[in-house]
């Protein structure tokens, strides 16, 4: 049978593993009981349409397969049909257009508004400079969207105090500039006196270490890190996670997809996209825990 011989070539020509091939087997037994179910009396590859094969796609992912498994049985029925088509044993291969399943993307992580306010609100970040600094570290990626190294970047000139915004270099040096609110102002205010009260000028940095030089990545991830601890359980506690919470905020209070791209510096509005089945996963939660019938 040509199945067994494919096999056998996958064992002895292509040095597959056992586990490998027992699942390449297993793969088009699947696709073969899957036709015979449909009313085929028996499995003649030559006789196979485009459409079949996207018919067996539909009912893996009806019976709750996975993209990702799909995917590999049609990997394993691809090589079968390429070993067939160099015997001569059929005159086409009908996987030839057919494009398996997308993976589904995970959705972005962010922290809750209300875990937000209790960390902004009621945390102690300790005191003097250190305190201070890491306080509008995590404060300036919430209300700004900026990217870590982005927030590194910034140096004294980038932050307007008077007009309320920064001006950052993001990727592919293109820059934007991102308006603040008056909290965030006030809290950059006192970091500003504190360390130049307390730190040496050593850098055109605005964010600095002890030393005066600037902040390094690693530096302000443990910073985010730790304090999100403090408030958060979930796995995902950087700094991309305070730019997923300031978009999806955002988008939760009604603002328009178009300028939330342009504040996260997003190149396509696809990008941008993905925060709104964030926010409307985060309302299907909701929904089922009030409405009664949910």
């Amino acid at each position: 049978m040509l199945t067994e011989s494919f096999l056998d070539y996958l064992r002895f020509e292509r040095n597959y593993s056992d586990k490998t091939i027992v699942e390449y087997g297993r793969d088009i037994a699947q696709f073969r009981n899957f036709l015979q179910e449909g009313g085929s009396e028996e499995f003649v590859p030559a006789d196979v349409t485009a459409e079949m094969i996207r018919e067996w796609i539909i009912s893996l992912m009806d019976g709750g397969c996975a993209a990702s498994s799909v995917n590999r049985k049609l990997s394993s029925l691809r090589s079968f049909y390429k070993y067939l088509l160099k015997r001569g044993e059929v005159a086409k291969d009908p996987l030839r257009k057919i494009t398996g399943p997308k993976k589904k993307k995970p959705l972005p992580a962010f922290v809750k508004e209300n875990e937000m306010d209790r960390l902004l609100d009621e945390t102690d970040f300790g005191e003097g400079f250190v305190g201070c600094r890491d306080r509008l570290i995590i404060e300036t990626f919430y209300a700004t969207g900026v990217r870590l190294s982005e927030l590194i970047g910034l140096n004294d000139g980038d932050v307007d105090m008077s007009s309320s915004q920064l001006k950052v270099t993001g990727k592919r040096n293109k820059q934007r500039l991102i308006p603040f609110g008056d909290e965030l102002k006030q809290t950059m205010l006192e970091y500003v006196n504190i360390r130049n009260e307390q730190t040496p000028r050593t850098s055109d940095a605005f964010f600095v270490k002890e030393d005066g030089g600037r902040l390094y990545k690693s530096l302000v991830y443990n910073i985010v890190k730790r304090n999100l601890s403090k408030v958060v359980t979930q796995k995902k506690r950087g700094p991309h996670v305070l730019r997923h919470t300031f978009a999806t905020t955002m988008l939760n209070h009604e603002a328009e997809l178009g300028a939330v791209k342009e504040l996260l510096g997003h190149s396509s509005l696809a990008t941008t996209e993905i925060y709104t089945h964030t926010t409307f996963e985060e309302l299907k939660k909701v929904y089922k825990q009030a409405h009664p019938r949910a």
